[in-house]
C-alpha cells in the first residue's frame, strides 16, 4: 500500500482549491514534505507561510505546467534537491466554458497545454527517477466530464477524455512491466471550488464538497485503487453509455437528469482570478 506518511509529495496547482486541501491533509497524515507548485504567486506565499506557521515543512514553485521548458527546469531542481516524489499529483487544470464556436484557438490551444499535455510533462519529468526508486504513485485528477459529452464543455471534455486514457493506459504499461509504480484517476463531478461558479448540478449528482473529496482522494491514494468515481452515480456512466442507444442515452442524460443544460448559467472564476487550478 502506498503511505502518506513519511512520504514526499508534489501536488500541482496546490495553492487553492483541493490541491491546497489534499496537501494540508497529507502534511497532518505524517508527509514528511510538501512541494507546491502553482501559477499564482500570491496563492503560494499564502499557502506557505499558513502551512510553515504549524511547523510543516512546505516548498513552494512557480510554474505554469503548459510551459513544457517550465516543467523541465522545475523538475530537475527538485529532484537536485529532494530526488523524486512519493506521490505526484496531477490536480493543475484550466476550464473555458462556451460553445465550441465562441471559443479562440489560444483558449483551445491553452487548455490542452495545462489539461494534457502539462499532466503527461509532469509525470514525465518524474516518472524514470520514481521508477529507478522502484517505488511511487502517480495520482491523475481527470474528471466524469471524461466519461460522457456535455455541452458548452467540449475543450475541457476533450481534454479530460485524454487524461483517462493516457492515466489507464500508463497503469496498464507499469503494471506490464512489473515496476512497483501505482497509478490513480479520480473522476470526480463538479466540486465546489469556484471553478464552476454557476453550474446546476444535474439530478442525483450533488455539487461535490472540496473536504469530502480530497479526503476520499487520499484515502484511495493509500488504498492503491485504481479508480475513484464521484459521487456514486458516476459509476452508472460508463454502464449506461455502453448499453443504451446514444439518443436513448441523450435522453436519459440530457432530458431526465439535466446534464446537457447544466453548464447554460457557467460563470466560473472572474477573469482576473483565472489561473491553473484544480480540475473536475
Amino acid at each position: 500500500m502506498t503511505h502518506v506518511r513519511q512520504s514526499t509529495i508534489l501536488i500541482t496547482g496546490g495553492a487553492s482549491g483541493i490541491g491546497k486541501l489534499m496537501g494540508r491533509k497529507c502534511l497532518q497524515q505524517g508527509a514528511t514534505r510538501l512541494l507546491i507548485w502553482d501559477i499564482n504567486p500570491i496563492g503560494l506565499q499564502d499557502t506557505a507561510q499558513e502551512l510553515s506557521a504549524s511547523g510543516y515543512e512546505v516548498h513552494t514553485y512557480q510554474v505554469n505546467v503548459g510551459d513544457i521548458e517550465q516543467v523541465k527546469q522545475t523538475a530537475e531542481q527538485v529532484l537536485a534537491q529532494f530526488g523524486a516524489p512519493n506521490i505526484l499529483i496531477n490536480n493543475a487544470g484550466i476550464v473555458v466554458g462556451k460553445p465550441f464556436a465562441e471559443h479562440s484557438m489560444a483558449e483551445i490551444e491553452r487548455t490542452l497545454q495545462v489539461n494534457v499535455l502539462g499532466v503527461m510533462a509532469v509525470t514525465n519529468a518524474f516518472l524514470p527517477d520514481m521508477l529507478a526508486r522502484g517505488q511511487g504513485h502517480v495520482v491523475n485528477i481527470a474528471s466524469a466530464a471524461g466519461l460522457l459529452p456535455n455541452p458548452r464543455m467540449s475543450v475541457y471534455a476533450g481534454s479530460k477524455w485524454a487524461v483517462l486514457g493516457w492515466s489507464e493506459s500508463l497503469r496498464l504499461e507499469l503494471e506490464q512491466a512489473g515496476h512497483g509504480m501505482r497509478v490513480t484517476t479520480v473522476t470526480p463531478s463538479y466540486i465546489d471550488t469556484g471553478m464552476f461558479a454557476g453550474v446546476k448540478a444535474p439530478l442525483l449528482t450533488p455539487i461535490l464538497q472540496p473536504d469530502t473529496i480530497a479526503d476520499a482522494i487520499l484515502q484511495a491514494v493509500e488504498q492503491n485503487r485504481i479508480i475513484l468515481r464521484k459521487p456514486f452515480i458516476v459509476h452508472l456512466l460508463p454502464l449506461l453509455r455502453g448499453i443504451l442507444p446514444t439518443r436513448v442515452f441523450d435522453t436519459v442524460a440530457g432530458r431526465w437528469f439535466g446534464v446537457y443544460t447544466s453548464m447554460n448559467d457557467f460563470t466560473g472564476r472572474p477573469a482576473a482570478e483565472q489561473k491553473p487550478v484544480n480540475a473536475t
